[in-house]
Protein backbone atom coordinates (compact mmCIF):
# COMPACT_ATOMS: atom_id res chain seq x y z
CA UNK A 1 0.00 0.00 0.00
CA UNK A 2 2.76 2.07 0.77
CA UNK A 3 4.16 1.72 -2.54
CA UNK A 4 0.69 2.50 -4.30
CA UNK A 5 1.07 5.89 -2.59
CA UNK A 6 4.26 6.88 -3.47
CA UNK A 7 3.66 6.02 -7.18
CA UNK A 8 0.14 7.80 -7.04
CA UNK A 9 1.47 11.15 -5.33
CA UNK A 10 4.78 11.24 -7.60
CA UNK A 11 2.31 10.51 -11.09
CA UNK A 12 0.14 13.29 -9.64
CA UNK A 13 3.29 15.83 -9.04
CA UNK A 14 4.46 14.83 -12.61
CA UNK A 15 0.95 15.86 -14.04
CA UNK A 16 0.78 18.97 -12.31
CA UNK A 17 4.82 20.32 -12.23
CA UNK A 18 5.43 19.10 -16.22
CA UNK A 19 8.23 17.35 -15.52
CA UNK A 20 9.62 13.95 -14.48
CA UNK A 21 10.90 12.73 -11.08
CA UNK A 22 13.00 10.61 -10.79
CA UNK A 23 15.08 11.29 -7.22
CA UNK A 24 13.08 12.48 -3.95
CA UNK A 25 14.24 13.59 -0.74
CA UNK A 26 12.23 11.01 2.11
CA UNK A 27 11.53 12.11 5.25
CA UNK A 28 12.53 9.51 8.53
CA UNK A 29 11.25 9.21 12.47
CA UNK A 30 9.62 7.12 14.59
CA UNK A 31 10.83 5.65 17.92
CA UNK A 32 14.21 3.91 16.83
CA UNK A 33 16.13 7.19 16.02
CA UNK A 34 19.28 7.91 18.69
CA UNK A 35 20.86 11.59 18.81
CA UNK A 36 24.50 12.19 20.81
CA UNK A 37 27.22 15.11 20.30
CA UNK A 38 30.17 14.23 19.53
CA UNK A 39 34.03 16.04 18.73
CA UNK A 40 36.78 15.65 16.32
CA UNK A 41 40.01 16.81 16.17
CA UNK A 42 42.48 16.92 13.37
CA UNK A 43 46.26 18.62 12.62
CA UNK A 44 45.92 21.36 10.17
CA UNK A 45 47.53 19.79 7.00
CA UNK A 46 49.35 22.01 4.46
CA UNK A 47 52.41 24.46 4.49
CA UNK A 48 50.68 27.11 4.58
CA UNK A 49 48.88 25.88 8.06
CA UNK A 50 45.54 27.38 6.59
CA UNK A 51 42.45 25.76 7.02
CA UNK A 52 40.72 24.13 3.75
CA UNK A 53 37.79 22.09 3.20
CA UNK A 54 39.61 18.87 3.07
CA UNK A 55 40.90 19.51 6.96
CA UNK A 56 37.05 20.41 7.75
CA UNK A 57 36.08 17.09 5.96
CA UNK A 58 38.52 15.41 7.99
CA UNK A 59 37.47 16.81 11.49
CA UNK A 60 34.09 15.66 10.36
CA UNK A 61 34.64 12.28 9.75
CA UNK A 62 36.97 12.09 13.02
CA UNK A 63 34.14 13.17 14.89
CA UNK A 64 31.75 10.83 12.90
CA UNK A 65 33.80 7.71 14.13
CA UNK A 66 31.63 6.80 17.59
CA UNK A 67 30.42 3.12 18.40
CA UNK A 68 27.35 2.61 16.69
CA UNK A 69 25.60 -0.98 17.19
CA UNK A 70 25.59 -3.02 13.57
CA UNK A 71 21.68 -2.57 13.65
CA UNK A 72 22.21 0.99 13.65
CA UNK A 73 23.25 3.70 11.01
CA UNK A 74 24.25 7.26 10.95
CA UNK A 75 21.64 9.40 8.36
CA UNK A 76 23.16 13.14 9.92
CA UNK A 77 26.62 14.38 11.22
CA UNK A 78 25.67 17.90 11.78
CA UNK A 79 28.48 20.43 12.68
CA UNK A 80 27.61 22.77 15.62
CA UNK A 81 30.83 24.94 15.97
CA UNK A 82 34.58 24.57 15.23
CA UNK A 83 38.07 25.70 17.38
CA UNK A 84 40.91 26.72 15.41
CA UNK A 85 43.92 26.25 18.27
CA UNK A 86 42.61 28.21 21.13
CA UNK A 87 39.83 30.22 18.82
CA UNK A 88 36.45 28.80 20.30
CA UNK A 89 32.63 29.34 18.51
CA UNK A 90 33.94 29.84 14.91
CA UNK A 91 31.00 29.35 12.38
CA UNK A 92 33.28 29.45 9.74
CA UNK A 93 36.98 28.07 9.71
CA UNK A 94 38.39 27.95 5.90
CA UNK A 95 40.52 30.13 5.62
CA UNK A 96 41.80 30.61 8.93
CA UNK A 97 45.81 29.73 10.51
CA UNK A 98 46.33 27.44 12.79
CA UNK A 99 47.59 24.21 13.38
CA UNK A 100 44.82 22.27 15.52
CA UNK A 101 41.22 22.03 14.05
CA UNK A 102 38.42 20.56 16.63
CA UNK A 103 34.76 20.35 15.56
CA UNK A 104 31.73 19.64 17.89
CA UNK A 105 28.74 17.83 15.72
CA UNK A 106 25.47 16.66 15.94
CA UNK A 107 25.20 12.90 15.53
CA UNK A 108 21.54 10.99 14.45
CA UNK A 109 21.13 7.23 13.87
CA UNK A 110 18.60 4.95 12.87
CA UNK A 111 17.57 1.51 12.85
CA UNK A 112 18.89 0.33 9.25
CA UNK A 113 15.61 -2.12 8.70
CA UNK A 114 13.44 1.43 9.41
CA UNK A 115 15.73 3.18 7.20
CA UNK A 116 15.73 0.04 4.50
CA UNK A 117 11.86 -0.09 4.53
CA UNK A 118 11.45 3.35 3.27
CA UNK A 119 14.54 3.10 0.76
CA UNK A 120 12.86 -0.12 -0.71
CA UNK A 121 9.24 1.05 -0.75
CA UNK A 122 10.96 4.06 -2.91
CA UNK A 123 13.04 2.12 -4.85
CA UNK A 124 10.22 -0.77 -5.67
CA UNK A 125 7.63 2.71 -6.86
CA UNK A 126 11.02 3.27 -9.54
CA UNK A 127 12.48 6.06 -7.95
CA UNK A 128 15.60 6.43 -6.42
CA UNK A 129 16.31 8.17 -3.00
CA UNK A 130 18.44 11.08 -2.95
CA UNK A 131 18.56 11.33 0.94
CA UNK A 132 17.04 10.63 4.05
CA UNK A 133 16.59 13.86 6.33
CA UNK A 134 15.24 13.17 9.84
CA UNK A 135 11.58 14.72 9.67
CA UNK A 136 12.15 17.68 12.54
CA UNK A 137 15.15 19.08 10.72
CA UNK A 138 13.03 18.88 7.26
CA UNK A 139 10.43 21.08 9.42
CA UNK A 140 12.51 23.28 10.25
CA UNK A 141 13.54 24.68 7.38
CA UNK A 142 9.98 25.74 6.60
CA UNK A 143 8.87 27.07 10.01
CA UNK A 144 11.72 28.46 11.74
CA UNK A 145 13.61 31.47 11.33
CA UNK A 146 17.20 32.13 11.78
CA UNK A 147 17.23 34.55 14.45
CA UNK A 148 15.33 32.09 16.30
CA UNK A 149 17.62 28.99 15.34
CA UNK A 150 20.55 31.69 16.55
CA UNK A 151 18.91 32.59 20.14
CA UNK A 152 17.70 29.08 20.84
CA UNK A 153 14.28 27.38 19.74
CA UNK A 154 13.07 24.42 20.30
CA UNK A 155 10.52 22.67 17.23
CA UNK A 156 8.08 20.45 18.16
CA UNK A 157 6.47 18.03 15.59
CA UNK A 158 2.83 16.71 16.94
CA UNK A 159 2.56 13.90 13.87
CA UNK A 160 -0.07 11.19 14.04
CA UNK A 161 2.35 8.46 15.51
CA UNK A 162 5.08 10.24 16.54
CA UNK A 163 6.05 13.59 18.16
CA UNK A 164 9.40 15.07 16.81
CA UNK A 165 11.91 17.29 18.58
CA UNK A 166 14.77 19.66 17.53
CA UNK A 167 16.80 22.24 19.45
CA UNK A 168 18.51 24.69 17.83
CA UNK A 169 20.83 26.83 19.17
CA UNK A 170 23.84 29.57 17.59
CA UNK A 171 22.36 28.36 14.03
CA UNK A 172 23.04 24.85 14.43
CA UNK A 173 21.01 21.61 15.91
CA UNK A 174 22.15 20.33 19.30
CA UNK A 175 19.65 17.99 20.24
CA UNK A 176 16.69 15.74 18.58
CA UNK A 177 14.56 13.23 19.57
CA UNK A 178 11.37 11.73 18.78
CA UNK A 179 8.54 10.55 21.02
CA UNK A 180 6.41 7.47 20.15
CA UNK A 181 3.72 9.65 20.92
CA UNK A 182 0.92 11.66 18.69
CA UNK A 183 -2.42 12.84 17.33
CA UNK A 184 -3.35 8.69 17.09
CA UNK A 185 -3.02 8.57 21.16
CA UNK A 186 -5.16 11.61 21.43
CA UNK A 187 -8.07 10.07 18.93
CA UNK A 188 -7.82 7.06 20.45
CA UNK A 189 -8.04 8.25 24.08
CA UNK A 190 -11.55 10.25 22.43
CA UNK A 191 -12.73 7.25 20.80
CA UNK A 192 -12.62 5.20 24.26
CA UNK A 193 -13.45 8.03 26.20
CA UNK A 194 -16.17 8.74 24.50
CA UNK A 195 -16.98 5.20 22.86
CA UNK A 196 -16.99 6.33 19.97
CA UNK A 197 -16.07 4.99 16.87
CA UNK A 198 -12.08 5.99 15.63
CA UNK A 199 -13.72 8.00 12.63
CA UNK A 200 -15.64 9.83 14.24
CA UNK A 201 -13.24 10.52 16.93
CA UNK A 202 -10.87 11.50 14.71
CA UNK A 203 -13.56 14.30 13.34
CA UNK A 204 -14.74 15.56 17.05
CA UNK A 205 -11.00 16.10 17.59
CA UNK A 206 -9.88 18.24 14.77
CA UNK A 207 -13.55 20.28 14.59
CA UNK A 208 -14.17 20.61 18.60
CA UNK A 209 -11.06 19.42 20.34
CA UNK A 210 -9.52 22.10 22.59
CA UNK A 211 -6.32 21.51 24.45
CA UNK A 212 -7.15 23.61 27.10
CA UNK A 213 -10.13 23.30 28.86
CA UNK A 214 -10.27 26.81 30.62
CA UNK A 215 -10.68 28.00 27.03
CA UNK A 216 -14.13 26.57 26.35
CA UNK A 217 -17.97 27.65 27.62
CA UNK A 218 -19.99 25.30 29.70
CA UNK A 219 -22.55 26.08 27.50
CA UNK A 220 -21.02 24.51 24.60
CA UNK A 221 -22.05 20.81 23.47
CA UNK A 222 -21.19 18.39 21.10
CA UNK A 223 -23.43 15.44 18.76
CA UNK A 224 -21.30 12.60 19.83
CA UNK A 225 -21.91 9.29 17.28
CA UNK A 226 -22.61 6.00 19.71
CA UNK A 227 -20.87 2.21 18.32
CA UNK A 228 -23.58 -0.50 17.66
CA UNK A 229 -26.06 1.42 15.74
CA UNK A 230 -27.09 3.12 19.14
CA UNK A 231 -28.34 6.79 18.73
CA UNK A 232 -25.49 9.49 18.95
CA UNK A 233 -25.34 11.60 22.57
CA UNK A 234 -25.18 15.03 23.17
CA UNK A 235 -22.40 15.61 25.53
CA UNK A 236 -20.64 19.42 26.81
CA UNK A 237 -17.64 19.69 24.93
CA UNK A 238 -15.82 20.17 27.87
CA UNK A 239 -15.95 16.71 28.14
CA UNK A 240 -14.17 16.28 25.14
CA UNK A 241 -11.55 18.93 26.60
CA UNK A 242 -11.03 17.22 29.51
CA UNK A 243 -9.91 14.18 27.75
CA UNK A 244 -7.42 15.45 25.60
CA UNK A 245 -5.72 17.81 27.53
CA UNK A 246 -3.80 14.99 29.72
CA UNK A 247 -2.61 13.51 26.40
CA UNK A 248 -1.58 16.78 24.98
CA UNK A 249 0.39 17.98 28.67
CA UNK A 250 2.11 14.42 28.60
CA UNK A 251 3.52 15.17 25.05
CA UNK A 252 4.94 18.39 26.22
CA UNK A 253 5.99 17.40 29.76
CA UNK A 254 7.83 14.32 27.91
CA UNK A 255 9.71 17.02 25.72
CA UNK A 256 10.75 19.15 28.99
CA UNK A 257 11.72 15.97 30.88
CA UNK A 258 13.94 15.08 27.84
CA UNK A 259 15.62 18.64 27.29
CA UNK A 260 16.07 18.35 31.20
CA UNK A 261 18.02 15.16 30.70
CA UNK A 262 20.41 16.60 28.50
CA UNK A 263 20.96 19.61 30.22
CA UNK A 264 19.16 22.21 27.45
CA UNK A 265 16.46 23.17 29.85
CA UNK A 266 17.42 26.64 29.63
CA UNK A 267 19.03 27.17 25.96
CA UNK A 268 15.12 27.84 24.08
CA UNK A 269 15.74 31.84 24.64
CA UNK A 270 13.63 32.57 21.66
CA UNK A 271 10.80 29.80 23.30
CA UNK A 272 9.57 27.25 21.50
CA UNK A 273 7.43 26.38 18.02
CA UNK A 274 4.86 23.94 17.90
CA UNK A 275 4.11 22.81 14.32
CA UNK A 276 2.38 19.47 12.97
CA UNK A 277 -1.10 18.14 12.25
CA UNK A 278 -1.81 18.04 15.80
CA UNK A 279 -0.90 21.90 16.50
CA UNK A 280 -3.84 23.12 14.57
CA UNK A 281 -5.73 22.38 17.51
CA UNK A 282 -7.34 25.23 19.85
CA UNK A 283 -5.56 26.02 23.15
CA UNK A 284 -2.37 23.58 22.31
CA UNK A 285 0.23 27.03 21.96
CA UNK A 286 -1.32 28.14 25.47
CA UNK A 287 -1.34 24.83 26.60
CA UNK A 288 2.67 24.21 25.82
CA UNK A 289 2.91 28.33 27.69
CA UNK A 290 1.95 26.94 30.59
CA UNK A 291 3.91 23.36 30.48
CA UNK A 292 7.86 25.35 29.08
CA UNK A 293 6.90 28.89 31.12
CA UNK A 294 8.40 30.26 27.93
CA UNK A 295 6.82 31.81 24.58
CA UNK A 296 5.23 29.46 22.41
CA UNK A 297 4.10 29.87 18.60
CA UNK A 298 2.69 27.67 16.00
CA UNK A 299 4.87 27.33 13.04
CA UNK A 300 3.49 27.60 9.51
CA UNK A 301 5.59 27.47 6.13
CA UNK A 302 5.41 30.71 5.26
CA UNK A 303 7.64 33.58 4.09
CA UNK A 304 7.83 31.13 1.04
CA UNK A 305 7.07 32.86 -2.19
CA UNK A 306 5.34 31.27 -5.13
CA UNK A 307 3.91 28.52 -2.51
CA UNK A 308 0.51 27.58 -2.65
CA UNK A 309 -1.64 28.72 0.02
CA UNK A 310 -3.25 24.95 0.55
CA UNK A 311 0.10 24.36 2.20
CA UNK A 312 0.46 27.11 4.62
CA UNK A 313 -0.80 25.04 7.46
CA UNK A 314 1.46 23.17 10.00
CA UNK A 315 0.47 19.68 8.38
CA UNK A 316 2.61 20.37 5.73
CA UNK A 317 5.53 21.69 7.77
CA UNK A 318 7.39 18.49 7.01
CA UNK A 319 6.46 18.35 3.42
CA UNK A 320 7.65 22.10 2.71
CA UNK A 321 10.46 21.47 4.59
CA UNK A 322 11.75 18.32 2.37
CA UNK A 323 11.11 20.37 -0.78
CA UNK A 324 12.98 23.16 0.56
CA UNK A 325 16.08 20.99 1.82
CA UNK A 326 16.14 19.06 -1.35
CA UNK A 327 16.06 22.43 -3.09
CA UNK A 328 18.60 24.32 -1.49
CA UNK A 329 20.99 20.75 -2.23
CA UNK A 330 20.30 20.74 -5.23
CA UNK A 331 22.10 22.17 -8.61
CA UNK A 332 20.70 23.07 -11.39
CA UNK A 333 22.96 23.54 -14.42
CA UNK A 334 25.87 23.66 -11.98
CA UNK A 335 24.38 26.27 -9.98
CA UNK A 336 22.59 26.08 -6.95
CA UNK A 337 18.97 26.69 -7.20
CA UNK A 338 18.43 29.75 -5.24
CA UNK A 339 15.52 29.37 -2.67
CA UNK A 340 13.54 32.28 -2.78
CA UNK A 341 13.11 32.12 -6.75
CA UNK A 342 9.85 32.54 -7.28
CA UNK A 343 8.86 30.53 -10.28
CA UNK A 344 11.20 28.00 -8.89
CA UNK A 345 9.18 27.71 -5.13
CA UNK A 346 5.64 27.80 -7.62
CA UNK A 347 6.38 24.71 -9.19
CA UNK A 348 6.83 23.23 -5.93
CA UNK A 349 4.11 24.63 -4.64
CA UNK A 350 1.51 23.36 -7.25
CA UNK A 351 3.72 19.92 -6.92
CA UNK A 352 3.01 19.83 -3.33
CA UNK A 353 -0.62 20.88 -3.70
CA UNK A 354 -1.21 17.55 -5.67
CA UNK A 355 0.47 15.37 -3.24
CA UNK A 356 -1.44 16.67 -0.40
CA UNK A 357 -4.44 16.99 -2.10
CA UNK A 358 -4.14 13.22 -2.87
CA UNK A 359 -2.87 11.90 0.18
CA UNK A 360 -4.72 13.95 2.30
Amino acid sequence: STVEAIKHAVAEAEQMAGAEVSRVYAGVAGGHIRSLNSRGVVAVSGREREVTPTDVDRAVEAARAVNVPQDREIIHVLPQTFMVDDADGVREPLGMSGVRLEVEVHIVTAAVTSVQNVVRSVNRAGLAVQDVVLEPIASAEAVLFLDEKELGVVLIDIGGGTTDMALFRDGAVWHTAVLPLGGDHITNDVAVGLRTPMADAETLKKRYGCALTAMVAAEETVDVPSVGGRKPRQLSRQVLSEIIQPRVEEVFTLVARELTKTGFQDAATAGVVVTGGSSIMEGVPELAEAVFDQPVRRGVPADVGGLADIVRSPIYATGVGLALYGARRQTSGGLPIDPNDGAFLARIGRKLAGWFGEIF
